[in-house]
């Protein structure tokens, strides 16, 4: 259509969602999601919502995308738990290792905001992080191990991966990422043996 702008919804909710990881939902302003995005504040407004709906739409874009990958990794939880469990933190070490994303985690920056977010963000930022437990317990029962050691090991892994997030934007070099998933992954695999 002649003398209106078109836009890519994917493309502008990738810019969206990459100012708020990079900066954060508190320290992400109105006028930066129209920088990030190209589109006027009413355009902004009228296409994506306000910043609270914008921002649930991205957290549930990021969380839809590193799900899939999560599941994808802990797809051979049933005959190797232990091994799925550091494919799933590939998922992490790599999303931390790309040079054309933020550090740090989406929802992990999320999850520190809390306190200041509105009722509805708070929510869903609890949500996806409860997510992320689910998918590692249900994986870790698929891989024989005890409800109490599924439940235990899903919060400990979900823990441990958020702080590798946290880790990575205070400058944590790649070997002592690796160094922290080895300590959990080889806590899991001596679990697994002995359910044997």
């Amino acid at each position: 259509m002649a003398g209106k702008k078109q836009f890519d919804m994917d493309t502008t909710l990738d810019a969206a969602m990459i100012q708020f990881w990079r900066a954060g939902y508190t320290d992400t302003s109105v006028d930066d999601l129209s920088r990030a995005t190209g589109l006027n504040r009413s355009s902004l407004y009228s296409s994506l919502g306000d910043k609270d709906t914008l921002f649930l739409r991205c957290l549930d874009r990021y969380a839809a995308r590193y799900g899939d990958k999560y599941d994808a990794a802990l797809s051979c939880a049933a005959s190797e738990p232990h091994t799925a469990v550091r494919a799933f933190f590939d998922v992490t070490l790599a999303r931390i290792a790309d040079p054309e994303l933020p550090d740090g985690c989406l929802v992990a920056q999320s999850a520190m905001a809390i306190p200041v977010l509105s009722q509805s963000v708070a929510a869903r930022a609890k949500e996806a992080l409860g997510f992320q437990r689910l998918r590692l317990r249900a994986a870790l029962k698929a891989g024989r191990l005890t409800d109490q050691d599924a439940d235990a090991f899903a919060e400990h892994v979900a823990a441990v991966n958020q702080s590798l997030a946290v880790m990575s934007r205070t400058g944590a070099s790649p070997a002592q990422l690796l160094a922290i998933v080895g300590v959990t992954v080889d806590a899991l695999s001596q679990v697994s043996r002995t359910r044997k």
